[in-house]
């Protein structure tokens, strides 16, 4: 008898427990190698997952919203359909052996991460044959009937998004509409995209409607994730550096240039970034072997999620990209970081931090380290004020005011505030050189 336990994969070098999104397959259905058998939500995204075996999904041990550690068995999969019985009776047994007579063999792990970043490198949205599709796509496809097969995918690597299903169901109602028989009226289904983000500022923090007063809930994937990083950042020396910096000229510029697509976070980064070449020191971090010297420059760009988690999206090498390509990676990756579609190396590669709450008028704050990293900018509102001029009067300027986190381990001071002051020259006095 051949019949392969599932385990629950661990889709991120900090994951510890995933959660159950949904099952693709059902008990008794065939499945193929290298089928998605399983949606599972790791610490921040939902991913395929794969099963390495032919067979038959006998029984789910895990089932949909529950959560497991990685490396438990969530499901088994029977090899032939008589075994499935067997299988069934192996799950209900809590792991003992069906009969006497007969016993599972053990197997490795059968479960492999189904990235999209490996579908097709020519926007093909199958792989090897298979369809490549994000669960929320395949759930509204089945729900609206919908052959995922006709479509083509406008998602990253040509992956069928939620948006493809309902934009061939709105070209279909516009061309012929359903129609309706005079004893039963056909039901009319009128699919509303979600609405798109505004690329410059966070989700909105969820109100918890459904909370009751007195009721404990528990936390999500996502914030327990939070919750590991802030956890550990706490064993690290960290201090802190202010500096205010006047605004007119960025603000200027991101006015004339805002209708071409730039996005104000995207110059943040765009300056950081550039600025982060003349001190490597900020864009380093800390290992027992020493001071870790990244090649590249990665932005981590805090966001709140709609559910209470948070994510930091990556603008990869954002000193070296464009404005306006800048830009347009940065809407693309919280329009999949919204809906969980972002891959690990789009939101745990980055080097740097910034955390933007001046959108919601703070005016200023301290942001906490993230794990493996050697500076986080926490960045206020930008306001007029009074101030002084070089020619001794009065005069309104708009300000905002930053505070950096570092690593005391290895930043010390004098290298913050070096940081800080050629961040401020470059957005005072030449912000146009980030078009450039």
């Amino acid at each position: 008898m051949s019949i392969h336990e599932v385990f629950m994969p661990a889709l991120s070098s900090t994951m510890t427990e995933g959660k159950i999104v949904s099952w693709v397959k059902s008990p008794g259905d065939k499945v193929e190698k290298g089928e998605t058998v399983v949606v599972v939500e790791s610490d921040k995204a939902d991913m395929d997952v794969e099963t390495f075996y032919e067979g038959y999904l006998a029984h789910i041990i895990v089932q949909a919203g529950e959560t497991a550690s990685v490396g438990a068995a969530i499901a088994y999969i029977a090899e032939t359909e008589a075994e499935i019985e067997a299988a069934k009776s192996l799950g209900n047994s809590g792991g003992a052996a069906a009969t006497p007579t007969s016993e599972p063999t053990p197997v490795a792990a059968t479960a492999s991460v189904s990235a999209p970043t490996s579908a097709s490198q020519n926007g093909s949205n199958h792989k090897e044959g298979r369809l490549v599709a994000s669960p929320r796509a395949r759930k509204l496809a089945k729900e609206l009937k919908v052959d995922l097969t006709t479509l083509k995918g406008s998602g990253p690597y040509g992956r069928i998004v939620a948006e493809d299903v309902e934009a061939v169901l709105n070209k279909g109602k516009q061309a012929a509409p359903a129609p309706v028989t005079p004893t039963t009226a056909a039901p009319t289904i009128t699919p509303v995209a979600p609405p798109t983000p505004q690329p410059t500022a966070p989700a909105p923090i969820p109100a918890a409607a459904s909370a009751v007063p007195g009721q404990i809930v528990p936390l999500t994937t996502f914030q327990n994730a939070v919750v590991r990083n802030m956890v550990a950042s706490l064993s690290v020396p960290v201090f802190r550096v202010g500096y205010t910096i006047t605004t007119d000229g960025l603000d200027k510029l991101y006015k004339q240039i805002k209708s071409k697509g730039v996005t104000m976070t995207a110059l943040l980064a765009k300056a950081v970034a550039v600025t982060l070449q003349k001190h490597p020191l900020l864009n380093a971090s800390y290992s027992d072997q020493g001071i870790v010297y990244h090649s590249d420059i990665n932005i981590s760009v805090a966001v709140a999620m709609d559910d209470g988690g948070l994510i930091t999206p990556v603008l990869q090498n954002a000193d070296a990209v464009d404005i306006y390509s800048l830009s347009r990676t940065w809407k693309s990756l919280v329009d999949r970081a919204r809906t969980k579609q972002l891959q690990p190396q789009e939101y745990n590669s980055g080097t740097f931090t910034l955390s933007n709450l001046g959108m919601f008028g703070v005016d200023k704050f301290d942001a906490i380290l993230p794990p493996g990293q050697g500076s986080i900018l926490a960045i206020g509102a930008s306001r007029p004020q009074v101030v002084a001029t070089s020619d001794g009067l009065f005069g309104v300027r708009q300000q905002m005011q930053v505070n950096i986190t570092c690593d005391h381990r290895i930043i010390y001071g004098a290298h913050a505030a070096a940081f800080l002051q050629d961040l401020a020259k470059l957005i005072e006095t030449n912000p146009q050189s980030l078009t450039l």
